[in-house]
């Protein structure tokens, strides 16, 4: 206690003058903080959002189908803890050597928090509240059983458990829009944060490769190939996206012959993927040009031909330079989502539209958009954890693990 008053100390009230400041910023946020609590506890109706709460998550998607949802969830929380646990068996420690702290417990202790806390305060039903809980459980399981056997994998099986989530993935789509025997649900009955989820997700994974594969070409010494990348790059970063989004609805139906054309959705997820290529092409070539040209001569001159230089010793030092930007183009690329709901799309904010469009919830606009932005913080907050332990891990000063 001694330890914290002297750090508090120290770092707020170390001169006259940060002492004035801290005491103003700490009155003005502490007056914000009452008027919120205020306004959420005795102003707020939140039976906007507990009514519509099936309705923000999954859209128009059938009610008899949505065990699949569930079921996704429950294999991609596995998938989660099962990671979590590898993880921590194989810890990275940082560049002191000291192996980072494992905070296991209060991460469960403040999910158990929110699964008891936030089903509760939105006054859903007993049986969601007992999966949210399930759910939590399911996590923790998974997270002791992989990190208590999780050492005994060889380096090889780790590499052969990552397929779990390209294998997932490709499985959760099947769910969602069946087939294999599944009733199949259109993609016009998507809608809330799981349409924002597949549609950013979808762009996000197919971005990559093809951003390299641009800021590859716009470096390439062919003619062809470097100015069609430059050409490419220049005209998608020029176009406003909500444009080119309405061109993607509108052109592929006279340009492909009937019935080729894919769905409205699909069609919006293929113009996010191509938007964000060429942004994430100009972050990863600002990462291959802080990579010393000596690297590429001295690859080959070792022998190794041009495609693995760059695989082996170019990319990996300019994906851990540019990984920083490429995140935040990924957290860009899910806040524009939003715009979707501009071409007809129901995601989150379109479902949002439309619930405050209903008379019996009109004015009730404060609860809905604090909902949609606590959905985006947290989306956005989990690639940020996400890009900083994967920088933590590809740390290249880092002392290596015993284990």
């Amino acid at each position: 206690m001694n330890a914290l008053l002297r750090r508090l100390r120290a770092e707020l009230f170390a001169t006259p003058a940060d002492a004035a400041l801290s005491v103003a910023l700490i009155t003005l946020l502490s007056l914000g903080a009452f008027g919120f609590l205020r306004w959420a506890l005795t102003q707020a109706q939140w039976a906007v959002v507990r009514v519509n709460s099936t309705l923000f998550a999954v859209g128009r998607y059938p009610i008899e189908q949505q065990w699949r949802l569930w079921l996704l969830t429950a294999l991609l929380v596995a998938a989660s803890g099962a990671t979590w646990g590898l993880l921590r068996a194989h810890p990275r420690p940082d560049r002191t050597g000291v192996l980072w702290p494992n905070n296991d417990r209060l991460a469960l202790g403040l999910l158990a928090l929110i699964a008891l806390a936030v089903p509760s305060a939105l006054g859903l039903t007993l049986a969601i509240q007992a999966r949210w809980w399930g759910l939590i459980l399911l996590l923790g399981l998974c997270r002791w059983l992989a990190g208590r056997y999780g050492t005994r994998l060889s380096p090889t099986g780790r590499r052969l458990a990552a397929l779990v989530w390209p294998l997932l993935y490709l499985g959760g789509m099947v769910l969602i829009n069946g087939g294999l025997g599944l009733v199949a649900v259109p993609p016009s009955e998507w809608g809330g944060l799981l349409l924002t989820l597949l549609a950013s997700s979808f762009a996000i994974l197919l971005c990559f490769p093809i951003g390299v594969l641009l800021a590859l070409g716009r470096r390439s010494e062919l003619p062809l190939l470097r100015w069609g990348s430059v050409v490419y790059i220049e005209f998608i970063r020029g176009a406003p996206l909500i444009t080119l989004l309405f061109l993607g609805q509108n052109i592929l139906g006279f340009l492909l012959p009937g019935g080729l054309a894919p769905e409205r959705v699909w069609r919006a997820a293929w113009v996010l993927t191509f938007f964000a290529a060429a942004y994430l092409a100009e972050a990863v070539r600002s990462g291959l040009a802080a990579v010393p040209r000596g690297q590429l001569e001295a690859a080959r001159s070792l022998g190794l031909s041009y495609p693995k230089a760059l695989q082996h010793v170019v990319l990996p030092q300019a994906l851990r330079v540019a990984l920083p930007a490429m995140v935040g183009q990924f957290i860009s690329l899910l806040q524009d989502t939003t715009l979707l709901s501009l071409i007809g799309l129901l995601e989150l904010l379109g479902t949002a539209r439309t619930v405050m469009a209903n008379p019996a919830f009109l004015g009730r606009n404060g609860e809905v958009y604090l909902t949609l932005a606590v959905l985006f913080w947290g989306c956005c907050a989990a690639l940020g954890l996400g890009s900083r332990a994967l920088e933590r891990r590809l740390d290249p000063h880092a002392v290596p693990s015993a284990t």
